[in-house]
């Protein structure tokens, strides 16, 4: 059971000495904030502690308002971490080459709320698929570890429950994830600066790009489906990087006409999908269909086939 699980994680970050904690390759607002909100809380509790992240993630600069002191490159964690916690993944390869200093930890937990965990990843599972973020999560894990919570801290976390469950728009809004949200509140942080700096700020690279994107976008009104792609040649044209781009799966899903939004976006040796759903299609089962995950409204994958197949797989499975 996950409260089980949870004592049991609690129970090893009490006894370390230190820990590193890390989330998915690219990480999201989640992902970040839930790595980075433990690290600061395990200082708090005297702990020595890092995040780092693998694969050449750049921390976007919309993240520069919380305190990213705990944050190292990935060559600078331990071969042999004493405790690793990975957030919102709870398969290994999503780890980059963080995925080796995982398999040789002395403990490592995994907390994530997405579905069907790598079997045999992580000394203790801690999983929750109905938590609406994985800093809901961590903001138990703290809870139970009995560490303290400031600030810094609580904007991380706010952070990771604001972008997970889309301002809290998305279904898996709860009420647990709101009483959460106002204890963050009543801690000192600012809501305010989280919604300008996630939502209300970009460079002005991404309107170039936004205006690429949406103006080559395609609807399918038959399977409900509205798409469109950046390209590479997008972003050297705006001078900027996929990490300014989170919120252009949003402005392409704005679509009334479809169920299911998709981005392809351009990588080395094929394209990385995202996957929205307005609640009657789960792209979760047609991401892991294609080697992916996530959740039943938002998921992803990537594969190396071309915009043509890859779209003309997700079309079939719309279709049935």
């Amino acid at each position: 059971m996950t409260g089980d699980a949870m004592q049991r994680a609690a129970a090893v970050l009490r006894d370390a000495g230190s820990i590193v904690t890390t989330g998915h390759v690219g990480p999201d607002g989640d992902a970040l904030g839930s790595a980075v909100a433990l690290a600061l809380a395990a200082r708090l509790a005297g702990k020595e502690a890092i995040a780092a992240f693998g694969g050449d993630s750049v921390v976007p600069d919309t993240y520069s308002y919380l305190d990213l002191s705990p944050v190292v490159p990935a060559a600078e964690v331990p071969e042999r971490p004493e405790v690793m916690v990975v957030f919102d993944t709870g398969v290994a390869s999503r780890l980059g080459e963080l995925a080796g200093p995982a398999s040789a930890a002395g403990s490592l937990l995994v907390v994530d709320h997405h579905p069907n965990p790598e079997e045999g990843f992580g000394d203790v599972q801690v999983i929750d698929v109905a938590a609406g973020a994985a800093a809901l999560l961590c903001t138990r894990l703290i809870d139970a570890a009995g560490w303290p919570l400031d600030e810094r801290v609580g904007a991380c976390l706010m952070t990771g429950i604001v972008t997970d469950t889309g301002r809290f728009q998305y279904s898996s809004t709860d009420g647990e994830i709101l009483r959460a949200a106002a204890r963050l509140v009543d801690l000192g942080v600012r809501p305010e600066v989280i919604g300008q700096a996630v939502y209300e700020s970009a460079p002005f690279g991404y309107l170039q790009v936004s205006s690429r994107v949406l103006g080559r976008a395609v609807l399918e009104e038959a399977p409900g489906l509205v798409w469109s792609v950046v390209e590479k040649a997008d972003l050297e044209a705006a001078g900027v990087g996929y990490e300014s781009l989170d919120p252009l799966i949003d402005d392409l899903r704005i679509a009334r006409e479809a169920g299911v939004a998709v981005l392809l976006k351009e990588v080395d040796g094929g394209y990385k999908a995202s996957l929205r759903s307005r609640g009657a299609v789960d792209v979760g089962a047609i991401a892991a269909a294609e080697g992916g995950g996530g959740h039943h409204n938002a998921a992803g994958f990537t594969s190396a086939g071309t915009v043509e197949d890859i779209v003309g797989r997700i079309r079939a499975r719309l279709r049935g």
